[in-house]
């Protein structure tokens, strides 16, 4: 799958999950708009895909903070990655919890209405959503705290309706439900779930003719926990 001359926006793409993202698309000719909240870490993934001969700009999106989203700079876009989310576990604290549910919830929504105007204006767009099962309905597979899961709900139900009324616009909106995953590991029966079969998927709906609208991956992995 050739991705030559295409735009995208990864968040998040300064670690784990985010950087293999941009790191796949910028192999498969896509330019990559690596963002991160620290620039130290979006300059990371650049410096990386530029060493593989992949182009890619730096820039530093804070999901969790408005400002933040409407001073990035975007001048063209044909693929948006809504990747970033703040993981919670534990019992974090108040600060933790409103930082979670503002990046996931309110940042997704606030990047993806102000990037859609360029998303119109595109030959292939795609909004593609790292969801979780976190976000799917009726499913209790992941460990992490109730308010992620709110978060991830209110992201899901976000990614449906856009999908609904995007799709006569020629839009695209795909959303992923994996439960929680391992960057690395063997990709094999009974193993977990792992962060490359993740990106594979994700380039697998972004590659598909503009007739083909996959609204969804769901996993089927057993619960991890013992």
């Amino acid at each position: 799958m050739s991705l030559s001359g295409a735009h995208l926006l990864v968040t998040g793409a300064g670690r784990d999950t985010g950087r293999k993202l941009a790191l796949a698309f910028a192999a498969r000719g896509a330019h990559v708009l690596a963002t991160a909240r620290t620039r130290e870490a979006a300059e990371e993934t650049v410096d990386l895909i530029h060493a593989a001969g992949g182009s890619a700009t730096a820039a530093v999106l804070d999901l969790a903070d408005p400002e933040s989203i409407e001073q990035v700079q975007v001048d063209r876009l044909d693929v948006l990655v809504n990747n970033g989310a703040r993981y919670l576990a534990g019992e974090p604290g108040p600060a933790d919890i409103v930082d979670t549910m503002a990046g996931v919830a309110t940042g997704t929504v606030l990047l993806t209405e102000r990037l859609l105007p360029l998303l119109r204006a595109s030959k292939r767009p795609d909004i593609v959503n790292l969801v979780s099962a976190a976000g799917e309905v009726g499913q209790h597979r992941s460990s992490a705290h109730p308010a992620y899961y709110a978060a991830k709900h209110a992201q899901a139900g976000y990614g449906e309706i856009l999908s609904e009324r995007l799709r006569p616009d020629g839009i695209r909106v795909i959303s992923l439900f994996p439960p929680d995953f391992v960057q690395d590991g063997p990709r094999e029966t009974g193993a977990a779930l792992t962060a490359d079969s993740v990106v594979d998927c994700v380039l697998f709906a972004v590659g598909q003719a503009r007739d083909c609208f996959i609204r969804a991956f769901y996993f089927e992995q057993l619960d991890p926990r013992p």
